[in-house]
């Protein structure tokens, strides 16, 4: 049914293109899916990626920017030499496929085991937290002129929210209040500069390839805040997979991610980055707080919510380690 729809809509707007074939959901959850599919055309087979909303469910949560920002954001990214999918269509009525986006599909990995582990990573590995450094200088350059309307949140604002949130779940964990004294009197107030933060910047919304970082993926999260935020989040414990002795990602150092990031003209501030990385690691762990309650509560006591709802102890060691004085 969905190929169908698909081959209308591509037959409109990819001049050409006689249709669509091979759709396979990747993933989807109450309100989102993204569907692979190729692009039947004579000059060749084009490999495309559906992000939608299907009919009957646009609104997008809280924090989210929308799929509409989402794939302004992208290819925006994309002109300015970003590592961004190429949006193909932005999805209207005439589609009877809901709200979202149609995108170039560009192959690679993201699932992390693999790419620290495999071999034909090997070479990549190295070098990813260097360039993952001048990757996200470049996207905090994105001119704010150009960007959809977005949420701006600071750091004060951000602290307030996630200890509401933590208090919601009506489960209380000693570290996390310890953690929350910790991000109030180290608050570090407004940032010099505003920036657009891609805001979930980690291992697994990567395209990783043998060469390297070749996407930058889900930019759902995207907002104007202290660009610091996204170099704290890509070193937080949980996106390192079992390597927490390379903060990048399970794959390289803090050094080598700021001299990434300073290398491309931009100033990195240390202490904010750690400020960061503590807040990114309550932040999981509050969400991991989150699954479980649902998990707990309501009709889908799915598996894999309980699976990640445990991982929030996981949280309260990291939370323990980064607060711990230095040297002891």
């Amino acid at each position: 049914m969905i190929e169908a729809a698909l081959s209308r809509s591509v037959r409109r707007w990819c001049e050409g293109a006689t249709g669509a074939t091979s759709a396979a959901k990747l993933s989807g959850g109450a309100s989102q899916e993204t569907w692979r599919f190729d692009i039947t055309h004579p000059d060749g087979v084009i490999g495309a990626i559906l992000r939608r909303s299907p009919k009957g469910y646009g609104a997008a949560p809280t924090r989210a920017a929308g799929l509409a920002a989402e794939a302004q954001l992208m290819q925006l990214a994309y002109e300015a030499g970003v590592p961004s999918p190429r949006v193909l269509h932005v999805l209207v009525p005439e589609d009877d496929l809901g709200t979202g986006f149609i995108m170039q599909r560009i192959e690679g990995e993201t699932i992390a085991r693999k790419i620290l582990r495999d071999e034909e990573y090997a070479a990549a590995r190295p070098i990813l937290a260097r360039q993952i450094g001048g990757i996200l200088a470049g996207l905090h350059r994105l001119p704010q002129d150009k960007l959809p309307a977005l949420r701006s949140r600071g750091a004060t604002q951000e602290i307030a929210e996630f200890e509401r949130d933590y208090r919601s779940l009506n489960w209380p964990k000693p570290v996390f209040e310890l953690a929350l004294r910790w991000l109030r009197d180290h608050d570090p107030g407004p940032a010099a500069e505003t920036t657009l933060v891609h805001g979930d910047f980690r291992n697994g919304n990567l395209i990783i390839g043998a060469d390297g970082v070749r996407a930058v993926l889900d930019w759902e999260l995207a907002h104007l805040g202290d660009p610091m935020e996204d170099l704290g989040w890509v070193c937080v414990n949980s996106w390192r997979f079992g390597e927490i002795d390379k903060p990048v990602g399970g794959f390289g150092t803090r050094e080598e991610l700021f001299a990434g990031y300073e290398a491309a003209g931009r100033k990195v501030d240390p202490e904010r980055v750690k400020f960061w990385e503590v807040m990114g690691t309550l932040r999981w762990g509050i969400m991991c707080g989150g699954m479980m309650q649902r998990f707990r509560e309501g009709p889908d006591h799915s598996m894999e919510r309980a699976m990640i709802g445990r991982r929030a102890s996981e949280t309260e060691i990291d939370l323990l380690r980064l607060l711990a004085p230095r040297g002891s």
